[in-house]
């Protein structure tokens, strides 16, 4: 039949908002039902391939309400917020869009680095308020020469630290296993990576396997002339220890 024709499309249950060329594409293409389809059974009989952003939710219950659902597919680097064994129960293959972004991410997380060794963000704002006239900015630090710390080697990170060998950053990591084949040193612990670094930049699956690992150790291990980036979900840093140092920072800052 004609790919136009409304009889020949898929169904699909779109869970949470797109880029629009991404979702107008799927609208040329398939039958694609919102998040108010949830209160119509029969459409979710129909249902083929649920759709949603990395910040999706997606699990047992969904699945049960979409009996005919054979594909999941997020359009994000992570997978996390999908229940992959309620899928793979289910024969439901679950797809997501890796190496899309490794450049965007690798060069966000140099500018962070940069931004926050030059102070970027506070200089702009002290020539905006016309304290320049009043006195010069602070110097501030080097990235060049800086220890980097990259929890993780995935994809990104591998991208995070050819960039940073541009600044003669020392680069050392830690992740589930060493990569012989990489230049870079392997640290076994997060909390021993901390304590040698600068710059402890996260870029790491999220999920229950990393929830918290970025703890009050770790943080005291980087201790008050470090730095924190986190490039990974938020569920990898644990918020408690982390509210906590940046309390004790503020308070540094005001003695």
């Amino acid at each position: 039949g004609s790919p136009d024709s409304t009889m020949d499309k898929i169904d699909i249950l779109k869970v949470s908002k797109l880029l629009p060329f991404l979702t107008e594409d799927l609208y040329a293409r398939y039958t694609v039902h919102e998040l108010d389809a949830l209160a119509d059974p029969t459409v979710l009989t129909r249902v083929r391939a649920i759709v949603g952003g990395g910040e999706s939710r997606l699990g047992g219950e969904l699945f049960d309400r979409c009996p005919n659902a054979k594909v999941v597919s997020c359009f994000g680097v992570g997978y996390d917020g999908v229940d992959t064994q309620a899928a793979l129960a289910r024969r439901i293959v679950v797809g997501h869009t890796p190496d899309v972004l490794n450049d965007e991410a690798a060069d966000l997380s140099l500018g962070l680095m940069l931004s926050i060794a030059r102070q970027i963000p506070q200089a702009d704002q002290f020539v905006r308020s016309g304290r320049w006239a009043q006195a010069p900015f602070p110097l501030q630090r080097k990235l060049t020469g800086a220890r980097l710390g990259l929890v993780g080697m995935g994809r990104i990170a591998k991208a995070i630290a050819h960039r940073a060998q541009a600044f003669r950053m020392q680069i050392a990591y830690t992740a589930r296993s060493a990569k012989p084949e990489l230049p870079y040193t392997f640290v076994s612990s997060v909390k021993d990576l901390a304590a040698q670094s600068d710059f402890l930049l996260a870029i790491t699956p999220g999920g229950d396997g990393t929830k918290g690992m970025i703890n009050a150790e770790v943080l005291q291990a980087l201790g008050p002339r470090g730095f924190f980036i986190n490039m990974a979900r938020g569920s990898v840093a644990d918020q408690p220890a982390l509210l906590q140092a940046l309390q004790q920072e503020i308070g540094r800052a005001h003695v």
